[in-house]
């Protein structure tokens, strides 16, 4: 990490100064606000934590509980969410609490024609997906991480808790059109009714969330009418894989999913308890925490269970919805107007908790939602950058709506029986199949946003294979020219709104004045064209707006920073200090990076990330025309 570029001052450096007016916090809930945020749920504190960056833009989080979350539900922490969580500053933290999925085994009815065996074992995520591993964590300490992070933003945000949304309403004229109804839901003041305006609010209020409701959103799907209950327990038994991630079929029909948690002794455990009549309203009420330790007795028969504590349970029905758009724009509207409104997590997409995917999905919402919100308060952006968020984001809530209904069939599917084949059901490696075949999406990396206005075409896809347009930004080991210090390229990436452009250089010497990579930094530092001087504001470092890295062929050790271009080596306000970590080269120990992402090693390439590490374009280092008209609908030009 970087710091002391404004000047040496002592203490954690995670705790940044704080934005003047923030010095003893961010103060009373004030009538107007930039961002209103309604839930502290996954999707909305990773949004909250986003904006919590940007001290000109006065966001505040309002939340119907009287504190933090306690107790999770969700705990699956997909590799994709843990390279998100680096960009916070976060993973180490996360993957030495957490526990580690490394491989899951299946059990099915054993041959004998009683009790159980293991049918198969696998690795939970094929080599190369991630340089993370799947981990799990329990929810409440997944938000503790980003709340903590606010707290030490520069605007020192915090959550304004014991207040819920009732009514949000949009208007068409003034700076801040909708106005938003709160209700006190705690102390003496209980009931009270406190009203806010916001120039823009987005609704991560859950499953029965308020802000959907009052924007006439509804949830469109279909209850499977099977339940399942779920509980965090600590428990003795005899069963040998309870420290791995267990998907369990029996011979009676019924299954559960073992889910070990952080801690060596905690698990997870979420026991199928049949179907529901579904004209029987309360039939899910009547489940007890004894009657879901039963029935997860008779599944793992012969093995024995013996429940020593319980740190929380619940049941629910399996079922997938989804919104039919994530905004406040109707369909014969869009195009007309940009969206003031917005719904995350939950409140758009609901749907089983087997698959592991809600809370990471959830994430992925803010993270999508809160670098364009940044970027169009900011006057970087138009307003239309907004309506990409509602486009990009419900395609992926239907995909994992799909997977979610898949997996939950498999794991609900009564096992086949030999003697009658064509009774249906499915047997323990059909499930397996499904599970491995679902491992990419899993490990949270089935995402693909298609072209857009901000994610281009696959024209100069051959020049960088490996980084897929539409997909995320891969990592892969360099090692830094300045220091020799071996480090995960995508990891220098911080969550701060900027977008990366990633310059792969020719073959060309490193100090030849004529290679395309020179030619870059030249038309990049020096064109009236360049975005980067039509972009960045006046007075700004010059790398406010885009984060300019270089990769070289050669080895680190036959390169001097002397040779680099002067762009490579930006100078930082108040004291023009020079930035060194700018310029890599493939790490010596570990595969090149040239081959390992497929990038001409002759031509070079040019990588365009977004500010949410998406891969937006590959372009040839020559592309400068390309370059320019793929940001001029974009970003906006500087203010002088």
């Amino acid at each position: 990490m970087q710091f002391y570029s404004d000047g040496y001052r002592p203490g954690d450096p995670d705790v940044r100064p704080a934005a003047p007016g923030r010095e003893n916090g961010q103060g009373p809930l004030p009538a107007e606000v930039d961002v209103l945020i309604v839930g502290t749920g996954p999707a909305g504190v990773v949004l909250a934590a986003q904006l919590a960056a940007f001290p000109g833009i006065t966001t505040r989080v309002v939340e119907r509980r009287g504190g933090p979350l306690a107790k999770g539900q969700a705990d699956g922490v997909a590799c994709r969410t843990v390279e998100m969580f680096e960009a916070f500053g976060l993973a180490d933290k996360l993957v030495r609490e957490a526990y580690w999925v490394n491989e899951t085994t299946f059990w099915g009815p054993a041959g004998t024609g009683s009790g159980i065996e293991r049918t198969g074992r696998v690795q939970d995520v094929a080599d190369g997906l991630s340089e993370y591993p799947h981990v799990i964590v329990n929810q409440a300490r997944m938000q503790d991480y980003l709340l903590e992070y606010m707290r030490n933003s520069p605007t020192r945000l915090e959550p304004d808790y014991g207040l819920e949304a009732t009514d949000v309403v949009v208007g068409a004229e003034g700076e801040y059109p909708v106005t938003v109804t709160l209700r006190r839901t705690e102390g003496p003041d209980a009931g009270e009714e406190v009203t806010v305006r916001a120039k823009y609010v987005v609704g991560c209020d859950g499953a029965r969330s308020a802000v959907r409701k009052s924007l006439g959103i509804e949830l469109r799907g279909d209850a499977r009418n099977h339940a399942w209950g779920v509980m965090d327990v600590l428990a003795v038994t005899d069963f040998p894989d309870i420290r791995m991630k267990s998907a369990i079929q029996s011979a009676s029909g019924g299954s559960i999913l073992i889910i070990p948690r952080e801690g060596g002794y905690l698990v997870r455990l979420y026991v199928d308890l049949g179907d529901l009549d579904p004209a029987d309203r309360d039939a899910r009420s009547r489940f007890t925490a004894d009657s879901i330790i039963e029935a997860a007795r008779k599944i793992l028969d012969p093995y024995t269970l013996e429940v020593k504590d319980i740190a929380w349970w619940s049941v629910y029905e399996v079922g997938q919805r989804v919104a039919d758009r994530f905004d406040d724009v109707a369909p014969q509207d869009r195009g007309s107007r940009s969206p003031r409104v917005f719904i995350a997590g939950d409140a758009c997409h609901t749907h089983s908790a087997k698959a592991g995917q809600g809370m990471n999905v959830s994430m992925q919402d803010g993270f999508n939602l809160s670098w364009k919100l940044g970027a169009v308060l900011q006057g970087r952006s138009p307003e239309s950058l907004l309506d990409t968020y509602s486009a990009e984001r419900q395609e992926i809530a239907q995909k994992l709506i799909d997977f979610d209904l898949l997996w939950s069939t498999a794991m609900a599917a009564k096992p086949k029986d030999p003697a009658n084949p064509e009774a249906g059901g499915m047997d323990a490696a059909e499930r397996q199949a499904i599970f491995t075949q679902g491992g990419r999406f899993t490990a949270g990396f089935a995402t693909e946003y298609p072209q857009n206005p901000i994610t281009g075409t696959a024209t100069y896809q051959q020049l960088a294979t490996g980084f897929p347009v539409g997909e995320r930004f891969h990592s892969a080991p360099v090692i830094r020219l300045a220091d020799a210090k071996p480090l995960e390229l995508g990891h220098q990436a911080q969550a701060d709104g900027r977008w990366r452009l990633y310059a792969f250089a020719d073959a060309a010497a490193p100090a030849d004045p004529n290679s395309r990579l020179a030619g870059l930094c030249r038309f990049l530092a020096e064109d009236s064209a360049s975005p980067l001087l039509r972009y960045t504001p006046a007075g700004s470092d010059p790398d406010a707006v885009f984060d300019v890295r270089a990769v070289y062929p050669q080895g680190h050790r036959d390169i001097s920073v002397a040779d680099l271009p002067p762009l490579l080596l930006p100078r930082k306000a108040p004291y023009g200090l020079i930035d060194y970590e700018k310029v890599f080269a493939p790490n010596p120990r570990a595969a090149d990076i040239f081959d390992l992402r497929g990038i001409d090693r002759s031509a070079g390439a040019l990588v365009v990330v977004r500010p949410d590490q998406y891969v937006a374009q590959v372009l040839p280092l020559d592309g400068y025309q390309e370059l320019v008209d793929f940001f001029a609908g974009i970003l906006l030009e500087a203010r002088a």
